[in-house]
Parts: structure tokens; sequence; C-alpha cells
């Protein structure tokens, strides 16, 4: 009854004040000669991978989200997946998902507007819980995180009494709460083994599971979840990709099938794949991942040729200029967790931060 107490101490504490904000003006979204001069500095940054005949209609969008993310002291957090315009032009952090909520607790602006899926907004709000979080769009959900509840998890519990259970940060807070620890897909080996025992619960990605099991002497029970961007390559597409090109180079997010995986000539969770171009810098390259990622390294890497097997997220492509700009002006759609469940959430991504080498 005890720890019960403090848990329920620690919630309240962590429910923020009601903040009140003023309404603004939709900004006017004209494309003028001035505007087209103020902005070509950055157009010319993602030229080669946003088209001309394009611009006119972002451009407007990008001058005004940036405007009002400085009046609203609000700062944008933008996905790895997510389209060029948003991930180079209007974002103050990219990154991997716990890269973003980390560095988000880093800042002092008092808004973050999550430009991703649902799960990443509620891991910046259990990684910041003064702050107001917001979501373009309440209904850019993940199949991979709906794939399992807390149900699940409590039952999985009955079911292997006494053994680790390691959740994927690819999940909602209510999952998040019923779980040891959370991990990330460059550091589940680590979180895996961390715990020194013969057997580890890793879900609920069936694919991530396989692909560590494959790394460490761990005995690991997997969930079959999936992520329905990763799970529709194949290896037969990898092989007709070295078929056509012998000298291409494959490398692939570990959501992706084993069998996949074993087509590529390295695997990696989204800023590993990063790293390993800006290491490597392979003449001509395959990013087995959502299409978007390539576009968004290519701005930075104009001397490597990204060939794109062009698997898109639909969830992800519901965040655009727009509704991120309908964000800022009407404060809109606000991301909270019950104060109960983000107390063991935010615990169990602690424990993975804090997690020492």
């Amino acid at each position: 009854m005890a720890l019960a107490g403090e848990l329920q101490r620690d919630a309240k504490a962590t429910k923020p004040a009601a903040r009140e904000f003023k309404p603004v003006d939709m900004p006017e979204l004209e494309y003028t000669p001035g505007l087209a001069k103020e902005m070509a500095p950055l157009y010319e940054k993602v030229r080669h991978v946003v088209p001309s005949i394009e611009w006119p209609f972002f451009a407007p969008y990008i001058h005004a989200i940036n405007r009002l993310k400085k009046e609203r002291d609000a700062v944008i957090l933008a996905h790895n997946y997510q389209t060029p315009e948003i991930f180079h032009c209007v974002s103050d952090i990219a990154g991997d998902s716990l890269q973003l909520a980390k560095e988000a607790t880093k800042v002092e602006a008092s808004v973050i507007v999550q430009c991703g899926v649902h799960f990443m907004a509620e891991t910046s709000k259990l990684l910041n819980p003064q702050k107001t979080v917001l979501i373009p769009d309440v209904k850019a959900g993940c199949s991979l995180a709906e794939s399992i509840t807390g149900a699940d998890v409590r039952l999985l519990r009955q079911k292997y009494p006494g053994v680790p259970i390691v959740t994927y940060v690819n999940t909602s807070a209510e999952v998040k709460a019923e779980s040891d620890i959370c991990c990330t897909s460059s550091n589940a080996l680590k979180v895996v083994e961390s715990f020194g025992t013969d057997r580890v619960l890793c879900i609920p990605d069936e694919y991530l599971a396989q692909n560590i099991a494959k790394q460490t002497s761990v005995k690991i029970i997997a969930w079959k979840g999936h992520c329905e961007v990763h799970e529709r390559f194949t290896p037969e597409e990898l092989r007709q990709y070295r078929k056509d090109d012998p000298n291409i180079v494959i490398i692939a997010h570990p959501e992706c099938p084993p069998a996949v995986v074993a087509e590529a000539d390295f695997s990696g969770s989204t800023s590993g794949m990063i790293d390993w171009v800006k290491k490597n810098k392979p003449a001509r390259v395959v990013m087995v991942t959502e299409c978007s990622m390539s576009d968004n390294v290519a701005v930075e890497y104009p001397d490597v040729e990204f060939v794109r097997p062009c698997n898109l997220c639909p969830h992800m492509k519901r965040i655009s200029l727009k509704n991120i700009l309908d964000s800022l002006v009407y404060m809109r759609e606000e991301v909270t967790v019950d104060p109960a469940i983000a107390v063991r959430a935010r615990a169990a991504v602690e424990r993975m931060i804090n997690l020492k080498n």
C-alpha cells in the first residue's frame, strides 16, 4: 500500500496546470515575389527532393509555421519518416522517436508539436510532463503500436511469471506502463542482455525480436506484431536489386523480416542507417525502410544515389504542412496521458535511457 500511495502522489505531481493560449488569426498563404526571394535559400537546400512545381504551395506554409512557432513558444519535432518539406524546412529537432523525445527535454519551449505518430507524441509527453504536446492529426496511428494492449502484457506476465518484459518504444503509454523496460531498434540487444536472465519477452515486434535473437544466447519470446511498412519487403525484391546492379549496397531496418535482413549488407535502426551512409558514402544504396527517409538523407548526402523502394507509412503521411499550421493556430490536438499510467510508463522509458553500457 505504501508503494501505491507513492505512485498516486507522483502522479498528482506530474499533472501540469492547464495553460490558456490566446487565439491567433490564420496567416495569409500567398506566394509572392518577395516571399519567393526570402525562401530561395531554403529551397536551394531541398530542391533535388522537392519538385519546383510544389514549392510555391509549400513555401507560404513553411514561412507561416516558422513565424508562428516563435509566437507560440513552440518547438517542432519531426521523425525521419516525415516528408522533406517538414523534416528540413520547419522542424527544430529531427530524428528517431526516442531521440526526439530526449532532445525535447533539453529545450526551453513550453509547447512541443510532434510531427510523427501518436505513440511518439505520448513518449514526448511522458518525458516532458510539464509541456503542452500537440500532434497535428490525432488519427496518426501505428500498426505496430496497435498490435498489443496493456491487457495483453498483463496476460503475458501471468503466462511467463518472472520473465522480464522488454517493450519496444513503438508502443502506447499503457503498454509501456505494464513493462519492465523499453528499448529501441538500436539498443534492443543491450537491453535484452542487461537482465542477465536466460529468457526475456521482447514485444511487440516479432521481426525485431527474431533479428535480435540471432545475436544473443538469451531465449527471446516474441509477440506477433509487425510494422505494415517493413513487413512488405521481401528477399526476392532485394535479390532483384542486386541482379539489376551487382554493385548496389542494401541496408535494412531490423523491423524487416529476418529473410530480408539476411539479404542486406547492413541492418540497423533509422539513426544507425544514417550513420552508416555518413561513414561509408556508398555510390548507390537502397534503404529498406520508409521511403521518405531516403529523401531526407539524400538532402545531406547529395553525392549518394538513393534507389527508393517506395513503401510509405500512411500514418506518418497524415502529417502535413497544413495541419501543422492548424495545430499552431488553434493549439490542437493536445496529447495527454493518464497520470497514473504516465508514472509507470515514464519509469520504463527512463530505465532504458539510464541503462549503463
